[in-house]
């Protein structure tokens, strides 16, 4: 091998800010570009970060299965991971096939003192049996890689394989990811797509939260490189900024649009489709905490067809008639007190208003005073979605809304398939302390776009922003401090009706 270090260590080429996120993939490669290093680059393009390569194994293999593997000197594999890391060091990190001891030591050489997270899909063999591994190379995965870990990705045979005792059921699965973290990894993700049923449950743990993510089962032969995919995906998310369990959320969408999308390729299993950033409802996951929940329940009752358009969120019933006179026909009173006597006067009052002048009325939390007095819908917070209350409000024929800000949120709202969501804060609001930053415009539209229900937008909205809010594709807006500190309230209310207006004729034009 002709060493190039001078090259490499005297370039005078100046340092270049990158204007995002860099990802090193550490794996074989794919000569059919459906998994392997060319899946993973193409998983990474597509979600907006810059993709770099270490190849640990060269692979001959097509859509009907692999023929040959070799594997380069453990000097150029030492080799590619110097150079990348002198000039183009990783926010994330995404490791496939390794093949041998020696490569995984060099791998841990690098990135042990990098801050970037690492996710390890374990490819032990492929689909087809052939054991992507040299016989030493099992032991040092499972005691030299998986403590460097972030998150492990093994779909059921490879964590039979890491454990070396089979896994049989949803016990099985929660009881293997267990042991997968004390063996070292920081986090687990054991894929349930080899599973037969009509779902594919996934099971994540951190040894803190435990969840089960969830998606129908898609009769379609364009799974080759899926478990590529969706651990470069997990990769990507990272490196942009988004938390682990959102991470998970975003890569398993990612990879449901790919299957549903795929190309019909090869004369095997083929590939999956490359698409852009996951925007479409029908590819969201949910999240429950246990198994048994999925599939999910019926929904819960639609909101009849109408916009929803302006949302004020009040506190008492005299706000509700005022705003009823101002021809406002969807109103949310949150009144966030423990309920008493005065809470419970106050919250029967404005049922009864907003019967009487034909508003659509939400109460916040207290759903129990909402079923009896039969209020249209309830809207609870993440912290509130308890099965017994969720039982209650479906069995009564409310409607249910449901306070979410991330994509995992989401998730667990989809669950419960509610009448709406609310995302936000998307604008810094003074009515909340948060403990998260706002998601801003872009964020909030991603998170819009993918929700399979129709979406109100939550916190720091005035009139003047709300056209771009309403353009991102909020179907309604929920309005606190603006409406409540207005001067002229009907005035007010006329500014905002005429904004939702303007945007809906712009998007349904005559």
């Amino acid at each position: 091998m002709t060493n190039m270090n001078s090259t490499l260590q005297h370039s005078n080429t100046p340092l270049l800010h990158h204007s995002f996120p860099i990802v090193w993939t550490i794996a074989g490669t794919d000569p059919g570009g459906g998994a392997g290093i060319q899946g993973d680059l193409k998983t990474m393009h597509a979600l907006g970060v810059h993709g770099c390569s270490v190849i640990t194994a060269v692979i001959a293999q097509n859509t009907r299965g692999v023929s040959c593997i070799e594997y380069p000197s453990i000097e150029i594999v030492e080799e590619q991971l110097r150079s990348l890391r002198e000039d183009l060091p990783p926010a994330a990190v995404k490791i496939g096939v390794v093949g041998r001891r020696d490569v995984v030591r060099a791998v841990i050489r690098t990135i042990n003192d990098m801050a970037a997270p690492v996710v390890c899909d374990p490819v032990l063999s492929s689909s087809g049996g052939a054991s992507f591994l040299e016989p030493d190379a099992l032991n040092a995965i499972r005691d030299e890689l998986l403590p460097r870990m972030d998150l492990l990705t093994p779909n059921i045979p490879e964590a039979e394989i890491l454990l070396g005792h089979p896994i049989h059921n949803f016990s099985d699965t929660e009881q293997a990811a267990g042991e997968l973290l004390r063996m070292g990894a920081r986090s687990v993700l054991i894929k349930g797509g080899h599973r037969d049923g009509s779902h594919s449950q996934d099971f994540w743990t951190d040894g803190r939260q435990r969840v089960w993510l969830t998606s129908e089962m898609m009769a379609h032969t364009g799974t080759h490189g899926t478990g590529c995919a969706l651990s470069s995906a997990v990769a990507s998310a990272l490196a942009l900024g988004w938390p682990m369990l959102d991470a998970l959320v975003i890569a398993k969408a990612y990879v449901y649009q790919g299957i549903r999308t795929a190309p019909a390729i090869g004369h095997g299993r083929g590939p999956l489709a490359h698409g852009p950033w996951p925007l479409h409802p029908g590819d969201m996951p949910w999240i429950t905490h246990t198994a048994e929940e999925g599939p999910p329940p019926s929904s819960f009752p639609s909101l009849e067809n109408e916009a929803i358009g302006l949302y004020p969120i009040v506190d008492n019933a005299k706000q509700v008639d005022q705003l009823a006179v101002a021809g406002v026909r969807m109103i949310q009173i949150r009144i966030k007190q423990e309920l008493n006597a005065g809470v419970e006067r106050e919250l029967r009052k404005a049922i009864t208003c907003a019967s009487e002048r034909g508003v659509r009325l939400f109460v916040n939390d207290h759903w129990k005073i909402a079923i009896e007095k039969g209020a249209y819908g309830v809207h609870l917070g993440q912290d509130d979605l308890a099965p017994d209350a969720l039982k209650e409000i479906r069995e009564a024929g409310l409607r249910l809304g449901i306070s979410t800000h991330s994509y995992s949120e989401i998730a667990r709202a989809w669950a419960y398939r509610p009448s709406y969501i609310a995302i936000g804060t998307v604008y810094r609001t003074p009515s909340k302390v948060m403990d998260y930053e706002p998601l801003g415009l872009d964020r909030f539209r991603k998170l819009c776009s993918i929700s399979p229900v129709p979406v109100v937008a939550i916190g720091g909205l005035k009139v003047e922003n709300a056209a771009d809010v309403l353009a991102a594709g909020a179907s309604g807006v929920a309005v606190i401090s603006d409406l409540a500190e207005a001067k002229d309230l009907e005035k007010r209310v006329a500014e905002w009706r005429k904004v939702i207006t303007d945007v809906e004729r712009v998007q349904r034009p005559c």
